[in-house]
């Protein structure tokens, strides 16, 4: 999950990044029930089997590196409202305006499209994930994982030096694992958009349980994890000036 980048001179146009949110967005949905069916209907591999479960973690890993590539590929294009967020709060009025009016609703667009041509295609799939345990727990739940997985983008993509496949890699097995943590509390969800669209089709994506799970948490966590990294990184860098001139006065 990493932060989205800015629309700036010599980047994409703004058409273009709601175009890439919006299919990235049906794409991202579409993914998770076809790899299921890929490894169970296909390969004919049985549920909750280990090996099963092994495939299922290779193929969803190699998803996310197919997803990342698309991310460059689109310069800054995302199907999870969480990787924009933080752009938007920190950056200018009229950025914050495109990413909540603009961006934002068209992953939410391209994740409820996407569920609906699943379901229409393929109506054995089911209705996405279901809160399994109550209101508060599930919204720590979701919230934590959000925390984790953010705190990992930053600092991988901020404080990590390395190669693109070696930061994705690291970024994609955090989230399986995170993913597989929370899959029998919440859905181990950590996308807004992405559960949106699953509960739509169910109706029930304007009930307290799926705002307080599925979006307050993780938005809190996000500019939580987003704020409390900006402080940790900020205060060597004061020591390290402070430092430097005490050098320069002796």
């Amino acid at each position: 999950m990493a932060p989205a980048a800015a629309v700036a001179a010599g980047g994409p146009s703004k058409s273009r990044l709601l175009v890439a949110d919006f299919a990235m967005s049906f794409m991202w949905v579409c993914s998770s029930p076809l790899l299921k069916m890929f490894v169970f209907d296909v390969l004919g591999m049985r549920s909750h089997d280990p090996v099963s479960e092994i495939v299922k973690c290779a193929c969803s890993i190699t998803n996310m590196f197919f997803f990342a590539l698309l991310g460059q590929v689109s310069r800054g294009g995302t199907y999870n409202p969480l990787n924009v967020l933080s752009d938007a709060v920190s950056g200018d009025f009229l950025r914050f305006l495109f990413v909540f009016g603009a961006r934002i609703p068209a992953q939410v667009f391209g994740s409820i499209s996407g569920v609906r041509f699943m379901i229409k295609t393929f109506p054995e799939i089911g209705l996405g994930p279901r809160l399994q345990v109550d209101i508060h727990h599930g919204a720590l739940t979701e919230g934590l994982l959000t925390f984790s997985i953010v705190t990992i983008s930053l600092v991988l993509s901020r404080k990590i030096s390395g190669s693109f496949f070696m930061k994705t890699w690291i970024s994609s097995v955090m989230k399986v694992t995170l993913h597989i943590l929370g899959s029998d509390l919440t859905g181990g969800c950590m996308n807004p958009a992405s559960v949106m669209g699953w509960a739509y089709a169910r109706g029930i994506h304007l009930s307290k349980e799926h705002l307080y799970v599925y979006w307050l948490a993780p938005v809190k966590a996000t500019l939580l994890a987003g704020w409390i990294f900006k402080m940790v990184t900020a205060a060597p860098s004061k020591g390290a000036t402070t430092a430097e001139k005490e050098k320069l006065n002796k």
